[in-house]
């Protein structure tokens, strides 16, 4: 008798602590109702109902021997606004500027419209979206764009990523650039998530022998997100190696792709990011 009380004792005291420990996961996530605005640094997620606002990002770059999407070569610094549309809508836009490290001076932006086919009603859960946009790289050759997007979030963890189908109006450009990436982070303790992203651009490399940005090229390093409850701040950071998987017969476009860099180079990427909630 005493051994059965004993045992019923335990299991009520252990389902207690399990409920106990799932509020307190939902409360250092999103005690205001908000999750992580950028969670990922390389990947775009979207804003669902259930966190419906708008963020202001400030993020800086540095890097060398990079390209594109990787990261200005040298330093840059961007602006960007996110904000939820309303009826599963994601909007986003950011603008650049970069400081090349021989000293010149270049600009860029970027506008698009991100739509969740799937999901994107509720934080949790798993999300699928398809949005258009079009932009302005730093030698002011303008493409447009489409961005496949798919995440998942819990209370203890989050993946996501994207895929990027880009035309950019230059002869000297490819017909078509491929960028994809993925991340993975895992909470550590309160609103601290930490993970890696992977990231593959210029994926046209691995079957056009003529791709225009010196080939294809990978990045894989850590990542850092950390969204404190009851505040309008959150901060994120990722970087990694940079290295070419393969490599083109053209030496680069000599466009944003290829700034003071060479296609035999392998090299690296540091960026940082503040979100403010509005």
């Amino acid at each position: 008798m005493k051994r059965s009380f004993f045992a019923m004792l335990v299991l009520l005291l252990a389902t207690a602590t399990m409920r106990a420990q799932s509020v307190t996961d939902m409360r250092a996530v999103n005690a205001t109702g908000r999750g992580a605005v950028q969670p990922f640094l390389f990947s775009v997620n979207t804003l669902t109902g259930s966190n419906a606002y708008w963020a202001i990002n400030a993020s800086t770059n540095y890097a060398e021997r990079t390209s594109g999407q990787f990261g200005y070569d040298g330093a840059a610094q961007q602006i960007a606004i996110k904000g939820y549309l309303g009826n599963r809508f994601t909007f986003y836009a950011n603008a650049n500027l970069g400081f090349a490290r021989n000293g010149g001076l270049n600009s860029a932006q970027q506008a698009e419209v991100i739509h969740d086919f799937v999901g994107g009603r509720q934080a949790y859960g798993a999300r699928f979206g398809l949005g258009l946009g079009a932009n302005r790289d730093f030698s002011s050759v303008g493409a447009v764009f489409s961005r496949f997007t798919a995440s998942y979030e819990a209370p203890r963890w989050r993946l996501g990523g994207n895929l990027r189908v880009e035309k950019a109006f230059s002869g000297s450009r490819d017909g078509i650039d491929l960028v994809t990436s993925f991340g993975f982070q895992h909470r550590l303790v309160g609103p601290v998530f930490a993970g890696f992203e992977a990231m593959g651009q210029d994926l046209e490399g691995f079957w056009e022998a003529d791709e225009a940005e010196g080939g294809a090229k990978l990045l894989i390093g850590p990542s850092l997100n950390i969204t404190p409850a009851n505040s309008r701040f959150s901060f994120s950071a990722s970087g990694g190696a940079v290295f070419y998987a393969t490599h083109s017969t053209v030496p680069g476009s000599g466009a944003i792709r290829d700034v003071g860099n060479t296609a035999t180079q392998n090299g690296y990427t540091i960026r940082a990011m503040v979100s403010f909630n509005l």
